[in-house]
């Protein structure tokens, strides 16, 4: 008998609840920080996680929420395209998915291996987390004892809790960060109270169709189309399933592709698969589906409730920078992490050459300009990181890992002894 039928309807909408709940504090961080109604951001995941489960036939485990990895592109786009273009562009990124997909259902996943190899992606995720460094500091910097209580309260639930707890450092993080503003601070709770308790997110539709920031935006999708790819591989484990071959890694990648469409049509922030709802389903060995089906619908219900999205916004952006120190370098640490566990050889020149000049063009905010078109920062990285990995010569002693060749060393001296 499947999991789905074993549950009971009442099982099965208090673990979808508790999903969303794991999800939720990343979800609405997203727009709050790049300055979207974080409702937009709730019900954009909500209706992106249904689209998704209708292009996979409802066979995968997946909730998609507001990604990280455009936060950075989000911030800059809007300084240079006004928020309703950046909004716009995130076309490109559905466009990148798209193409990602008839690619996968052509060639299978070795071209993406080729044009986008570990040691291309892991300076790339780097760069997500570095670049908002100075802004985390800077929103610290208006009240650093409300960012203290904020990331102290993150690090302790990372480090020291267990089960779902563990799962949702983000969300405890700002709860206690706010509780300490409300108790030694003035929190203005005036707009709480003044909104309405059934209210339809703000959405914002297309007004101005520009060519330049869907174009912005389209390197930019490199790391999460990898990343959607590796969440899948994980997501077969927890289930026990191959979903890479029923319903297909093309049909995830178009579901996460429609998503992002869907997103950029009402304003919402891109979305992209969940590695925090997988880790919760590891714990809980709930795979059904219809849990994630579930999760969308009552982040749909949130997203139009009018007190939920005004009591977010009147989270202080001290509590926000706080988070965001531990956020963004966890990220740049997982760029680490990906270079370390796909075994890259830093000690080959070709490969370091790729790292430092995709970190330094990334950080120093290298801007390329055609006319009115205007491309920086993670961007220019992705792409110059594509075009090193496809132009410089690779060789054998590229590929090897760092035990073969501290193994040939040890050889080497050995014979010389």
């Amino acid at each position: 008998m499947s999991e789905s039928l074993t549950l009971s309807p009442f099982r099965k909408t208090i673990v979808g609840v508790q999903y969303l709940f794991v999800a939720f504090g990343a979800t609405v961080l997203v727009p709050l920080l790049v300055g979207l109604d974080p409702s937009v951001a709730l019900f954009s995941a909500g209706m992106g996680t249904l689209l998704f489960h209708f292009v996979s036939k409802g066979k995968v485990p997946i909730f998609l929420g507001s990604s990280f990895a455009f936060i950075a592109p989000l911030k800059v786009g809007t300084e240079l395209y006004g928020l309703s273009g950046v909004l716009l562009g995130i076309i490109g990124v559905a466009l990148v998915y798209f193409l990602a997909a008839i690619l996968i259902k052509a060639f299978g996943t070795k071209f993406l291996n080729r044009l986008f190899p570990p040691v291309v992606i892991g300076p790339v995720i780097m760069l997500i987390g570095l670049s908002l460094s100075s802004a985390a500091v800077k929103m610290s910097s208006s009240n650093w004892l409300l960012a203290v209580v904020a990331l102290g309260t993150a690090v302790v639930v990372s480090l020291y809790t267990k089960g779902l707890l563990k799962l949702i450092p983000i969300f405890c993080g700002i709860v206690v960060g706010y509780f300490a503003d409300f108790l030694f601070f003035d929190v203005d709770l005036s707009s709480v109270r003044a909104a309405e308790w059934i209210a339809f997110p703000r959405l914002h539709l297309p007004d101005n169709w520009d060519w330049r920031p869907i174009l912005f935006m389209i390197p930019v999708a490199i790391a999460p189309v990898i990343e959607h790819i590796g969440d899948i591989y994980v997501v077969n484990n927890v289930a026990g399933k191959n979903f890479v071959k029923d319903p297909g890694l093309h049909r995830t990648m178009f579901g996460d592709g429609l998503a992002c469409l869907f997103a950029s049509i009402v304003g919402g922030p891109p979305v992209t698969t969940y590695s925090e709802v997988t880790g919760a389903m590891s714990l809980t060995k709930v795979t059904a589906p219809v849990v994630m089906r579930i999760a969308a619908v009552t982040a749909i219900v949130f997203a139009m409730i009018g007190k939920v999205s005004a009591l977010l916004r009147s989270i202080d952006e001290a509590i926000l920078g706080g988070i965001m120190l531990l956020l963004f370098g966890s990220i740049a640490g997982a760029g680490i992490s990906s270079l370390l566990n796909s075994k890259v050889n830093l000690g080959s020149a070709r490969n370091m050459v790729i790292i430092s000049v995709t970190l330094t063009t990334g950080i120093g905010g290298v801007m390329f300009k055609m006319g009115e078109f205007a491309l920086q920062g993670i961007g220019v990285s992705a792409i110059v990181a594509v075009v090193l990995n496809l132009i410089l010569p690779e060789t054998p002693a590229d590929l090897k890992t760092p035990e073969t060749t501290a193994a040939e060393k040890e050889n080497s001296a050995s014979s010389v002894d």
